[in-house]
């Protein structure tokens, strides 16, 4: 029989079917194993051929769930003004025991949703659990994914919604508040124009903006609420220096990769590191101790993440007969 692998469209990743849940649930057990160092993950090589526009290849072999495989992602924030979306890529699933490749996916579906998976997972250990209001700032497809995620742990009740183009939060608002998981599940969801309002009075602040070597740094000083969470989906893109400097724990998915782009750049004032999202889910070193902790996770989105998703999308297919098979 000769060799085939599967492609999957963007189309046919969503048709798959696989859920929110499904994905935290996957990206536990990759943090668990990355925590105790039985994952393979080298620094993500980067290309880049325009200002703040990247290229990464991202590789992961995840034992534990039998994940092996690459995605190779693009970000160039000047897409959307070409009806582009900002983020784009293929992900790699090869079979573990012959490294023949098994699927060719699109990335775009697989990166919103582990994205969001990780900021949640990252929540279970630094948001205080009775967390209701969420701050969204950046409209865009992670701001819609990150809520959906949160909304799988926590009680949700109301959003603040924020973005620099007001269209976008005002399209952002209307979408999710129509959305079943977040509307149709009683989550009122407001556009605002000030950014301050997405953050102070909210208990889970998400900053979704694009990737910026030198950050905008709307976030002040004071802005973030004691007991307050807060994800960097874009880096620190969003954050004043002294702001981040008040914060109690600052943790990360992988302190090493963090590093690597401290060197190149990006993370020039950052707290101290208090633990990595493996070390919160092993145990190794604690979450939220008090009530009035101000936390942060800074997920800079990790191959693992990708490895531990794309696998159930291409299982899942499978099964239910989506795709076109490809000879090698």
């Amino acid at each position: 029989m000769k060799p085939k692998l599967l492609y999957l469209s963007r189309a046919d990743v969503e048709a798959v079917g696989v859920s929110m849940p499904e994905i935290i649930d996957a990206l536990a057990v990759a943090f668990r194993e990355h925590g105790l160092g039985h994952t393979q993950m080298p620094p993500k090589p980067s290309l880049s051929s325009g200002a703040d526009s990247f290229i990464h290849a991202m590789p992961a072999y995840i034992p534990a769930l039998r994940a092996i495989g690459l995605k190779w992602v693009s970000g160039y924030p000047d897409n959307p003004s070409r009806n582009l979306p900002y983020i784009s890529g293929l992900i790699v699933v090869n079979d573990d025991q012959t490294g023949l490749p098994l699927a060719v996916m699109d990335a775009s579906w697989v990166t919103g949703m582990r994205t969001g998976a990780a900021t949640a997972l990252a929540a279970r250990y630094l948001a205080r659990p009775d967390s209701s209001t969420v701050g969204i700032l950046g409209c865009g497809v992670q701001g819609r994914t990150n809520l959906r995620a949160l909304k799988c742990l926590f009680p949700v009740r109301q959003v603040m919604a924020y973005d620099a183009n007001p269209t976008n939060s005002a399209r952002y608002a209307a979408e999710m508040a129509a959305h079943p998981e977040i509307g149709g599940a009683g989550v009122q969801v407001t556009a605002v124009d000030d950014p301050r309002a997405a953050v102070s009075g909210c208990d889970l602040v998400v900053t979704a903006g694009p990737i910026l070597k030198i950050p905008h740094a709307t976030i002040k000083q004071g802005w973030l609420d004691s007991g307050a969470f807060a994800s960097m989906v874009d880096y620190d893109s969003y954050w004043d220096g002294a702001a981040l400097q008040e914060v109690d724990k600052f943790c990360t998915d992988d302190v090493p990769q963090l590093m690597h782009y401290r060197g190149l750049g990006y993370f020039q004032s950052l707290p101290p590191i208090h633990a990595s999202l493996g070390e919160l889910v092993t145990g190794q070193k604690p979450g939220r101790e008090s009530a009035g902790e101000r936390t942060i996770a800074c997920n800079l989105g990790l191959a693992i993440d990708d490895m531990a998703t794309a696998p159930i999308v291409y299982r899942r297919a499978v099964e239910r007969g989506i795709g076109v098979w490809l000879e090698l």
